[in-house]
């Protein structure tokens, strides 16, 4: 990776402020801090502390870009998962087209981070930012949703030089934003069509709300006939957009024959999948296309995995009672939306050398049979096996399940190597 942020100067620093560092005297800039070499366990951090592993982070970037360069497609990773901009050059220099955003704000944070393509894959209606995005439309190629005729005429109003370039957006009943059918999508595109500040670009759609794979693919098959449909209406090369974290596969599938010019005149088929540049050990473990399936167009062999590149370290607190020991991590550490953290590894005796996993490993890897049972504000509950000999200092590594409600909780990310050295520091921006 070794990339440096851009909005990140040598007037960054790390201090008493920045949570998770132990750094009670002067302030240090986050390149002197990861240039020092600093093991995880040396002193220099206190617990809880999340960390990321590179060579995950690597392995991940180019997992996806490979997966979409093989078939075809541009890949936009929705940048809200990790809001870095040191992870978005990184996605960008493995060959990403663009990063997509969710809101205004982060597309603010996007301009100011360099990032030259924005998909803005969400409806917008503030005026105060569309102002401000129609003096930027001239220095970077801006894309966004539209799923109502409203829409398409407040983008028309503050429309400046260079016009609005809209995707109509499909939806599907009781779904996130989208448009409730063909005849509402066309109405949309018609009016996005005439409107003077507005250019039609294509058609979007977020497939991740359907329950499952058969209803992922009958929507995606809704969704291309709705591209067709609309392409009449489309000057210049089409814009068709999908995918999340996980369903590439379909989306890869369903889609990628769009890109061929004798079906839907070579549309730009851009993914959006964004959780993959970390991917966890709980939600998206179990439905990453690479562990769910094996295989995609026509049999054919899905070729790698993705692997979990997030960790929280915390500290025993205290071992109360048999079976029972609490542990200092809490809701602001660590994601608990989805499922609560697993169990990686245990070093004993605190932050010494690196450390072994539990004795008695069970079945599913987790160490001594461990499990979190419950989380609150400062606390997790550790459920504990007889003979487990977790005590108080003990150092307790745990994976996370949603990497989108991990990277909010850190201001600041160590990044380190398998030997858990720092050899960078990730800045996020929410």
């Amino acid at each position: 990776m070794n990339v440096v942020d851009r909005l990140e100067t040598t007037d960054v620093i790390v201090d008493w402020q920045t949570r998770g560092f132990l750094q009670p005297g002067g302030p240090v800039t986050t390149g002197e801090f990861a240039a020092a070499g600093h093991s995880l366990f040396d002193g220099s951090f206190t617990w809880p502390i999340m960390v990321a592993k590179r060579s995950a982070l690597d392995h991940n970037i180019a997992t996806l870009a490979r997966f979409a360069r093989d078939r075809g497609l541009a890949l936009a990773p929705h940048g809200k998962t990790t809001m870095a901009p040191a992870l978005f050059q990184a996605q960008l220099d493995a060959g990403a087209w663009g990063i997509s955003a969710a809101t205004a704000a982060q597309v603010l944070v996007y301009r100011r981070a360099g990032v030259p393509r924005v998909l803005l894959a969400n409806e917008i209606f503030d005026a105060g930012a569309l102002r401000w995005l129609a003096g930027e439309l001239e220095h970077f190629e801006f894309l966004c949703f539209v799923d109502s005729v409203e829409g398409v005429r407040l983008l028309d109003e503050h429309a400046g030089a260079v016009p609005f370039r809209v995707l109509v957006e499909l939806g599907h009943q009781s779904g996130r934003t989208g448009c409730r059918g063909l005849p509402e999508l066309l109405k949309v595109a018609e009016a996005a069509r005439e409107a003077r500040g507005v250019q039609l670009a294509g058609v979007a759609c977020y497939e991740g709300t359907q329950p499952g794979q058969d209803e992922v693919r009958a929507f995606l098959r809704e969704f291309v006939g709705a591209a067709k449909a609309v392409a009449p209406l489309v000057d210049g090369r089409m814009v068709v957009s999908a995918g999340g974290s996980a369903w590439f596969d379909l989306v890869a599938e369903e889609l990628a024959p769009l890109t061929q010019a004798d079906s839907g005149a070579g549309a730009l088929v851009i993914l959006r999948s964004g959780a993959y540049v970390a991917h966890d050990e709980g939600f998206y473990r179990e439905r990453t296309p690479y562990n769910r399936s094996g295989s995609d167009v026509a049999g054919v062999v899905l070729e790698g995995e993705l692997h979990a590149a997030l960790e929280v370290w915390a500290q025993v607190l205290s071992v109360p009672e048999p079976g029972l020991a609490l542990v200092g991590m809490g809701k602001r550490d660590v994601p608990y939306d989805l499922d609560l953290p697993s169990v990686r590894a245990v070093r004993r005796g605190g932050p010494l050398a690196v450390g072994e996993p539990a004795p008695g490993a069970a079945q599913d890897g987790t160490p001594g049979g461990m499990r979190v049972t419950k989380i609150q504000d400062q606390h997790a509950y550790l459920s504990i096996e007889p003979g487990s000999g977790l005590r108080p200092g003990d150092l307790v590594s745990f994976g996370i399940s949603h990497p989108c409600t991990a990277f909010d909780k850190w201001r600041v990310i160590p990044v380190v190597d398998d030997d858990y050295v720092v050899i960078d520091l990730i800045k996020t921006y929410f």
